[in-house]
This record gives structure tokens, sequence and C-alpha cells, in this order.
């Protein structure tokens, strides 16, 4: 097992390596000159070039991302020029919130996806299969955006159960932490669900017809147990990779989600980041989540290894 993990990590390091660079490139991209477009043009002379021996931007490229990355490597992703304290702090502030909503939004898909998935698949051409096509297909076509907003005028405004908006910590009242982040939560998890319940379909559906599960079923095997016990564990490398990936998509794209919800995460952070032009942030923000990513992956090839004997002995 170590040797395996020793090996994922030595090849996950020059991904790191290629999207440091990608990031520290992210404010070259933009025309004009970095300080000039953060200060605006009524800024004078005096104080761009004071920004600029700031930011570094004085001195060789190369020199400028050898400066960039040997911080990074410290913990140390800059100072933003508008919050006026370091990055990797605001993260840390931002970081809980965006966690929350992914973590409970992923829970949500896993419950809805598994059942739905497996029904589908034991029951192929019935109604259960029929609602699983028809709740993909919602699921592909409406974005999480638009649950959310739906969901806001239903559950918010009419029938008043849960707050527009708005976020509390978990620590300081967890009735009020859920009420706050079930709309967001859900909204995200429909979305991620649908795709999630194919993968389950179509994995377990590869699963029933290996021989040992008809053996388990000529044995007299409860079909229920078969189907939990014996074709789920069987079938959990496609889906482990899908919620993986997810979850992922979850920490990195929840930006438009806290905007409609009022949630001061990571992607309202961003957003914000990215109409002041702070590049520290943007730069932080990318490269971190960049990081969860690649962190993600490697979790998900740790489980295959845990799920999957056949995966240890290669």
């Amino acid at each position: 097992m170590i040797p395996y993990i020793l090996k994922r990590l030595l090849a996950l390091v020059p991904v790191v390596l290629v999207m440091s660079v990608i990031v520290f490139l992210i404010i070259y991209l933009i025309p004009g000159d970095p300080a000039r477009v953060m200060l605006g043009d009524g800024a004078d002379e005096a104080t761009i070039a004071e920004l600029r021996e700031q930011m570094g931007l004085n001195y060789p490229l190369w020199e400028q991302y050898a400066r960039w990355m040997g911080q990074a490597l410290q913990g140390n992703l800059g100072k933003s020029f508008f919050l006026q304290q370091p990055v990797s702090e605001a993260i840390g502030e931002h970081l809980a919130p965006t966690l929350s909503l992914a973590l409970l939004a992923q829970l949500i898909a896993v419950l809805i996806a598994i059942p739905l998935g497996v029904s589908a698949a034991i029951n192929r051409g019935g109604i259960a299969d029929k609602a699983l096509n028809a709740y993909s297909l919602l699921g592909i076509s409406v974005p999480g955006f638009l649950l959310s907003l739906f969901f806001i005028l239903i559950f918010s405004v009419k029938l008043k159960w849960l707050p527009v908006a708005g976020y509390v910590p978990i620590t300081e009242h967890a009735g009020l932490f859920l009420k706050h982040m079930l709309l967001p939560a859900i909204s995200i998890g429909i979305v991620m669900s649908s795709l999630t319940a194919r993968i389950v379909k179509a994995s377990v559906l590869e699963v029933l017809h290996e021989g040992f599960v008809k053996t388990a079923a000529a044995k007299g095997l409860n079909p229920a147990l078969i189907v939990y016990k014996h074709v789920l564990r069987n079938a959990w490398i496609p889906i482990l990779t899908v919620i993986g990936g997810s979850f992922g998509t979850l920490v990195a794209g929840a930006a438009v989600i806290e905007t409609i919800f009022n949630i001061p995460g990571l992607g309202q952070m961003l957003v914000h980041a990215v109409e002041r032009r702070d590049y520290a942030v943007i730069q932080g923000m990318v490269l971190f989540i960049a990081i969860v990513y690649v962190a993600v992956n490697l979790t998900v090839d740790l489980l295959y290894a845990a799920v999957d004997p056949r995966v240890r002995l290669q």
C-alpha cells in the first residue's frame, strides 16, 4: 500500500508544477499593466510604480515565478491588495462555508443517486428506469442556479419554510446552519445526482451479469442482500470516480450558488476578486482549487485500493 501511495504522489508532482506555471501566468493573460489595471486609470505613476514594486513586477518573469513559487511552497500565497490580509488567511476564513456546502450537496447527491441507479438497473425498462431517464434529463437540462431561483420562490417566498439567503456557521447554531444550507445544497445535489445515478445504473448492470451474482441467486440469497452487499461492492470503482470528480467540481464551481444565496465562501470571494482585479487572490484561489482537485483525485485512487484488492496487487 505504501509504495502505491508514493508512486501516486510522485506522479502528481509534474501535474502540480504545470498547474503552478499556468496559475502564475494568469495576470499576464490580461492586456495592460497589472498594477495599472488594479489601481484604475485615475492612479498616478508613483502609486503604480510602488504597487509594481510590491507585486515584484519589476523582476524578470522567471525570477517572479521562482519567488512566487518559493513563497507558495511555504504557504504564503501573497497579500490581497483590497482585503489587506494574506491570501492564505482569506482562503481559510472562506473555506468552511464552501466545504460545508460541497459536503452536504454531495451527500444529497449520493443519497438520491445510489437507490435510483440501483432500482433502474434491477428493473431495466420498467418504471424506475424511465424515472431515472426523466430525472437525468432534468438534471442535464436545468442548471443549478435556475433550480435555486425556483426553490427560493417556492420554499422561501411562497411557503416561508426556509430563509432566502445568508449563512450561519454550524458551530453557532446547527439548526440555522441546516436551514440556510438546505436549498443551495439541494440545488447542486440534484444536478450532480443525475449524472451519478446514470453511472450507478451502468456499473450495476455490468456486474449483474457476472457469474458470482447468478451463483448467489441460485443459493437462494435475499435479492436485496445480493445487490447491496455483492453487486454494489464490485461496482464501486466507476461510482467513486464520478463522486470524486463531482466533489471537486462542487468546490470549484460553487460561485454562482454562493452569490445567489449570499454564502461567504470561496466562490463568492473569487467573484469579488475578479471584479476588483485582485490578482493575488485570483492566483491563490486558482492554485488552491487546483490542489483540491489533485487531492480529491489522490483520495479516490486510495479508495480504489481500499474497495478493490486488484488495485493493491497492481
